[in-house]
């Protein structure tokens, strides 16, 4: 797909966005800032990691977004007895008493890790190298993934008894950690409505594997200002408890704050919430727009936030004040 300017492929991007949103409207009642956040997300090469309750449609999200991408899809559900092996494939011995690579359900474009936390770490950490690698290691031989390739892992906040959370560093591996919450009363009722009615929406494929990655070069390329690079840096900065520019609820209330892929992440999101937004560069107001999301799972909260009840989107949005 040819653009004959980045300004013409960012046009044709907010374009593309807008239809986008609607086809994913025909099955998922309300939740536009999780399918906005999703869309950021995929069009930034990052992962995602979404936290809520059960029934909220996160699969349902998941698998129509991926339909309307044009993309292929794999589900993972993830149990404390899943190996690595069922994840990135395995090594067989076929008729001609050769090894032969049978490749796991990781080769698809869209990966839904569900429920991450269920499964012990020695699996966790296979999906999270070929998160970072785009590419698996099997029986000393390399497999590359397929791109774009992109990986969105459920959490369940509640019923934490036989589960390995994630730890710091892997966390540190998802651009966005994204809250779900409840529908509203008169969504519910819509969400009810059409999901006892017998009908059937068909989604609609809107862009395809090539323009998703041509789209993702364009946002690389958009341009920064020095005043939005420093206020992102800052930003960070803010969170490191017991350093000279730290902020004083940092000192506070955190044990650790973000490290620079914060930072990086920061820049990213901005780039992409700008240009789904129509404009050609992205000011401070883009990088706030996807704060809450890139720091929330970056910091970490001391006994003292915990005793007080201070969350870590309180903190983060007192960072921003």
């Amino acid at each position: 797909m040819q653009f004959h300017s980045d300004v013409e492929a960012i046009d044709a991007l907010v374009e593309k966005y807008t239809i986008l949103k609607s086809e994913v409207a025909k099955v998922i009642v309300g939740q536009d800032e999780t399918v906005k956040n999703l869309i950021i997300c995929i069009f930034s090469k990052g992962h995602c990691l979404l936290i809520g309750v059960p029934g909220l449609a996160k699969t349902l999200m998941v698998n129509t977004l991926a339909k309307a991408l044009g993309l292929s899809y794999s589900r993972i559900q993830f149990t404390p007895d899943l190996m690595p092996s069922d994840i990135i494939g395995t090594e067989i011995l076929d008729e001609t008493r050769k090894f032969r690579f049978i490749k796991g359900p990781v080769f698809a474009n869209v990966i839904l890790a569900d429920e991450i936390n269920r499964t012990p770490p020695k699996t966790q950490s296979a999906l999270l190298e070929a998160m970072q690698e785009k590419a698996v290691t099997t029986a000393g031989n390399s497999h590359k993934l397929d791109e774009p390739f992109f990986v969105l892992a459920t959490q369940n906040p509640i019923e934490q008894e036989g589960t390995y959370p994630l730890p710091e560093a892997q966390l540190d591996r998802f651009m966005f950690n994204i809250w779900l919450d409840y529908p509203s009363f008169q969504e519910e009722i819509d969400i009810v409505k059409s999901t006892t009615s017998g009908l059937d929406p068909q989604v609609k494929i809107v862009i395809n594997k090539e323009e998703i990655l041509t789209y993702q070069d364009v946002l690389n390329k958009i341009p920064v200002t020095d005043n939005v690079l420093q206020y992102a840096v800052n930003l960070a900065v803010k969170t490191r408890p017991n350093t000279a520019k730290a902020h004083s609820w940092a000192n506070d209330y955190l044990s650790w704050g973000a490290g620079p892929r914060a930072s990086q992440y920061l820049i990213i999101g901005a780039k992409a919430h700008a240009a789904i937004s129509g404009k050609y560069s992205p000011d401070i107001e883009d990088v706030r727009a996807v704060a809450v999301s890139v720091l929330r799972h970056r910091i970490v909260r001391n006994y003292k936030a915990e005793a007080e009840g201070i969350s870590a989107e309180m903190i983060v949005k007192e960072f921003l004040n």
